[in-house]
């Protein structure tokens, strides 16, 4: 019976080629079956690399050249602290009282660019965002001058009794986003977190060097960054509003700027992950 079954199946098949014509491989008029059959191996092989070789245009400089401001040379850091809920006030306290000595000191090449708690997004969590005039070297100069900062150092041990958590990420600007200058309040602040796919940084560059003109007629762009170390391919935008009232008129008047559809329409592919904290700042912050 088994054998039966096989037998109809092959002939079934061979009906069906017959039906078809000739397959790739045969001269129109050749009978499948008929004979060995020949195909081209260079044609085949052809075929299969179409299906996974895309052209790329090859790039001699990294994106962070690309992209990054030409004129200056800073450098950013943003730290995440999850602090023990608990511990919020006093964490508070015990930043505001400690950080703006380093940020007035001139011994210390580096500046605060804002403070913030999260208010919407993780709970009990400190955004800190620092400049670094001059680069690499500057950020090296600091970091050697507080591991004797007897200061600091204490600082560092009260701080550590109160976080659950910490995490930072070493940062550049985006050439075409407005410069982090600080600012009167009250304000709240939310900031924009994009991780992209690898090897899409060009492109979200481009898509929002274009876009950027649709947010500037309220002076809610703040600041665009994009990581160097730590996670990679993720991008910051900071965003100002007087209130959550005014983020939703602001973004809502965007879509009705012709253009700005469009860079949405680009750049959501480009995303694997996004979130979005409302951020209060502290009294320390530069932006207020």
């Amino acid at each position: 019976m088994a054998a039966r079954v096989c037998s109809i199946s092959a002939s079934a098949l061979r009906r069906a080629a017959l039906r078809r014509g000739p397959g790739p491989g045969h001269p129109a008029g050749a009978t499948p079956g008929a004979g060995p059959r020949t195909y081209s191996k260079d044609r085949e092989s052809s075929w299969f690399r179409s299906l996974f070789v895309h052209k790329v245009d090859p790039r001699k400089d990294a994106h962070s050249t690309l992209l990054s401001k030409k004129e200056t040379s800073n450098l950013y850091k943003i730290q995440f602290h999850n602090v023990k809920p608990e511990c919020l006030d006093a964490y508070n306290s015990l930043t505001e009282a400690v950080l703006p000595k380093l940020h007035l000191d001139p011994d210390y090449p580096c500046a605060l660019v804002g403070n913030w708690n999260t208010w919407y997004g993780e709970q009990d969590q400190a955004v800190h965002l620092w400049r670094f005039s001059g680069g690499y070297p500057a950020l090296m100069d600091c970091m050697n001058k507080l591991k004797v900062n007897k200061e600091y150092l204490e600082f560092r041990k009260e701080r550590s009794k109160m976080l659950l958590s910490r995490r930072n990420q070493l940062l550049l600007e985006f050439s075409f986003w407005n410069e982090p200058l600080p600012r009167e309040g009250p304000n709240i602040y939310e900031l924009r977190t994009y991780k992209l796919k690898p090897g899409t940084m060009i492109e979200w560059g481009n898509n929002w060097a274009r876009a950027i003109k649709y947010r500037q007629e309220n002076q809610e762009a703040v600041g665009g960054f994009f990581s160097q170390i730590g996670e990679l391919y993720v991008v910051h935008h900071l965003w100002a509003y007087k209130d959550l009232q005014s983020r939703e008129e602001t973004r809502n008047a965007a879509w009705r700027k012709r253009g700005w559809d469009e860079n949405v329409y680009y750049t959501v592919p480009l995303v694997r992950n996004m979130e979005s904290r409302i951020m209060i700042p502290l009294k320390i912050s530069p932006l207020q």
